[in-house]
């Protein structure tokens, strides 16, 4: 696989990323193209199919976990998996864009793993887990249950941080959107080893 530079988003839930990934989208001096994520997940209202993710049953991923279809896979929550398709990853780079992720903090990792001089790994920190909580609540997508698993494993991916090339603070969005443009925009402006 050879192509442009890859750019990780990871938080815990209610961070902030998906926001973050949107604004940088939106960036034509970026050149940046949104990697779809497949999912094992149930389609909630107003998600299309092949632009939020690639939505497909538990078989059909075990499927491709089987081919060796995925760059990086994880099952997230029991029969919830979540992956990067190496095709998409592929598509994108043939169309000379660079690859942004918005993505699960495992697999963010392990994109970073296999390819350490083309990837950015950013990790947003939230202000705080009640603030996630307060987030969390306000999008109204989720039960109880689903929010408090939600946070239990925020616990655990605010540890990871450290292993990211920089952590952003989103304390103030405005801030975090500049202060993220300006990373991504100053590694896309690096050049890298060949078989980086």
């Amino acid at each position: 696989m050879q192509g442009g530079k890859l750019i990780i988003f990871s938080a815990p839930s209610g961070s902030g990323k998906t926001t973050i990934t949107r604004y940088l989208l939106d960036q034509p001096d970026l050149n940046l193209a949104f990697s779809v994520s497949a999912t094992s997940r149930p389609r909630r209202a107003k998600e299309k199919n092949g632009e939020h993710y690639y939505f497909m049953t538990i078989s059909e991923f075990k499927q491709h976990i089987k081919n060796g279809d995925f760059l990086e896979w994880e099952e997230v929550y029991r029969d919830n998996f979540y992956g990067t398709l190496k095709s998409e990853v592929e598509r994108l780079w043939a169309l000379g864009k660079n690859v942004i992720f918005d993505i699960d903090v495992v697999g963010g990792l392990r994109i970073k793993k296999k390819f350490p001089k083309k990837t950015l790994a950013v990790f947003v920190k939230p202000p705080s887990v009640d603030e996630l909580k307060i987030r969390l609540k306000k999008r109204s997508t989720e039960s109880d249950d689903k929010i408090n698993m939600r946070i239990a494993k925020a616990s655990v991916e605010l540890a990871t941080a450290p292993q990211f090339d920089v952590i952003v603070e989103n304390h103030d969005l405005e801030i975090a959107l500049k202060e993220s443009h300006k990373l991504v925009k100053d590694f896309i402006g690096r050049t890298t080893a060949p078989n980086g």
